[in-house]
Protein backbone atom coordinates (compact mmCIF):
# COMPACT_ATOMS: atom_id res chain seq x y z
CA UNK A 1 0.00 0.00 0.00
CA UNK A 2 3.25 2.36 0.52
CA UNK A 3 4.15 2.06 -2.79
CA UNK A 4 0.55 2.80 -4.19
CA UNK A 5 0.96 6.00 -1.75
CA UNK A 6 4.06 7.07 -2.86
CA UNK A 7 3.59 6.88 -6.51
CA UNK A 8 0.45 9.30 -5.60
CA UNK A 9 3.13 11.66 -4.30
CA UNK A 10 5.65 11.53 -6.96
CA UNK A 11 2.95 12.10 -9.24
CA UNK A 12 1.33 14.84 -7.23
CA UNK A 13 4.80 16.21 -7.41
CA UNK A 14 5.44 15.87 -11.45
CA UNK A 15 1.94 17.64 -11.62
CA UNK A 16 3.02 20.64 -9.60
CA UNK A 17 6.03 20.76 -11.27
CA UNK A 18 4.41 20.82 -14.69
CA UNK A 19 2.50 24.18 -13.23
CA UNK A 20 5.30 25.68 -11.29
CA UNK A 21 8.48 25.21 -14.18
CA UNK A 22 8.06 26.43 -17.48
CA UNK A 23 9.13 24.33 -20.29
CA UNK A 24 7.38 20.90 -18.10
CA UNK A 25 4.57 19.71 -19.86
CA UNK A 26 1.91 17.15 -18.55
CA UNK A 27 -1.14 15.69 -20.67
CA UNK A 28 -2.84 14.47 -17.21
CA UNK A 29 -2.59 12.62 -14.33
CA UNK A 30 -2.52 9.28 -15.82
CA UNK A 31 0.11 10.63 -17.54
CA UNK A 32 1.53 12.03 -14.48
CA UNK A 33 1.10 8.41 -12.57
CA UNK A 34 2.88 6.59 -15.83
CA UNK A 35 6.40 9.55 -15.57
CA UNK A 36 6.20 8.53 -11.59
CA UNK A 37 6.36 4.74 -12.29
CA UNK A 38 9.18 5.41 -14.63
CA UNK A 39 11.20 7.68 -12.83
CA UNK A 40 10.83 5.02 -9.56
CA UNK A 41 12.49 2.34 -12.12
CA UNK A 42 14.88 4.74 -13.83
CA UNK A 43 16.17 5.84 -10.03
CA UNK A 44 15.97 1.81 -8.96
CA UNK A 45 18.17 0.82 -11.98
CA UNK A 46 20.10 3.18 -13.54
CA UNK A 47 20.18 6.13 -10.94
CA UNK A 48 21.67 3.96 -8.20
CA UNK A 49 24.31 2.78 -10.99
CA UNK A 50 25.51 6.56 -11.58
CA UNK A 51 25.34 7.81 -7.94
CA UNK A 52 27.91 4.75 -7.64
CA UNK A 53 30.37 5.70 -10.44
CA UNK A 54 29.72 9.04 -9.55
CA UNK A 55 30.31 8.97 -5.64
CA UNK A 56 33.71 10.52 -5.31
CA UNK A 57 32.51 13.45 -7.28
CA UNK A 58 29.31 13.82 -5.10
CA UNK A 59 31.98 13.54 -2.19
CA UNK A 60 33.81 16.58 -3.37
CA UNK A 61 30.68 18.63 -4.46
CA UNK A 62 29.38 17.60 -0.91
CA UNK A 63 26.26 16.01 -2.74
CA UNK A 64 25.28 18.74 -5.13
CA UNK A 65 25.94 16.19 -7.85
CA UNK A 66 23.01 14.10 -6.99
CA UNK A 67 21.28 17.03 -7.69
CA UNK A 68 22.56 16.74 -11.17
CA UNK A 69 21.49 13.16 -11.35
CA UNK A 70 18.31 13.39 -10.22
CA UNK A 71 17.40 16.38 -12.87
CA UNK A 72 19.24 13.95 -15.58
CA UNK A 73 17.25 10.92 -14.66
CA UNK A 74 14.15 13.57 -14.50
CA UNK A 75 14.78 14.50 -17.90
CA UNK A 76 15.14 10.74 -19.24
CA UNK A 77 11.70 9.84 -18.24
CA UNK A 78 10.61 12.59 -20.98
CA UNK A 79 10.06 9.88 -23.71
CA UNK A 80 6.80 9.45 -21.78
CA UNK A 81 4.13 9.93 -24.27
CA UNK A 82 2.56 13.70 -23.30
CA UNK A 83 5.30 14.34 -20.78
CA UNK A 84 7.80 16.91 -22.24
CA UNK A 85 10.68 18.38 -20.87
CA UNK A 86 12.11 21.62 -22.50
CA UNK A 87 16.21 21.30 -21.38
CA UNK A 88 18.27 20.77 -18.38
CA UNK A 89 17.36 23.68 -16.19
CA UNK A 90 13.83 22.49 -16.54
CA UNK A 91 14.77 19.00 -15.73
CA UNK A 92 16.89 20.69 -12.51
CA UNK A 93 13.89 22.75 -10.88
CA UNK A 94 11.20 19.96 -11.72
CA UNK A 95 13.05 17.37 -10.53
CA UNK A 96 13.83 19.57 -7.06
CA UNK A 97 9.47 19.92 -7.03
CA UNK A 98 9.28 16.35 -6.94
CA UNK A 99 11.54 15.55 -4.47
CA UNK A 100 10.09 18.01 -2.07
CA UNK A 101 6.54 16.69 -2.65
CA UNK A 102 7.84 13.33 -2.42
CA UNK A 103 9.70 13.97 0.42
CA UNK A 104 6.69 15.40 2.10
CA UNK A 105 4.03 12.47 1.32
CA UNK A 106 7.23 9.87 2.80
CA UNK A 107 7.09 11.90 6.24
CA UNK A 108 3.07 12.01 6.03
CA UNK A 109 3.43 7.92 5.56
CA UNK A 110 5.85 7.67 7.91
CA UNK A 111 3.39 9.65 10.50
CA UNK A 112 0.47 8.47 9.51
CA UNK A 113 2.30 4.67 10.12
CA UNK A 114 3.39 5.57 13.97
CA UNK A 115 -0.44 6.73 14.96
CA UNK A 116 -1.57 3.88 13.45
CA UNK A 117 1.15 1.50 15.58
CA UNK A 118 0.62 3.68 19.03
CA UNK A 119 -3.10 2.69 18.98
CA UNK A 120 -2.50 -0.69 18.71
Amino acid sequence: MKIIFRILFTALGVLAAASIVPGIVVAGFWTAILVAIILGILNVTIGLILKLLTLPLSVVTFGFFLLVINALMFWAASFVKGFHVAGFWAAFFGSLIVTIISLLGRVLLRESDNNYHSQI
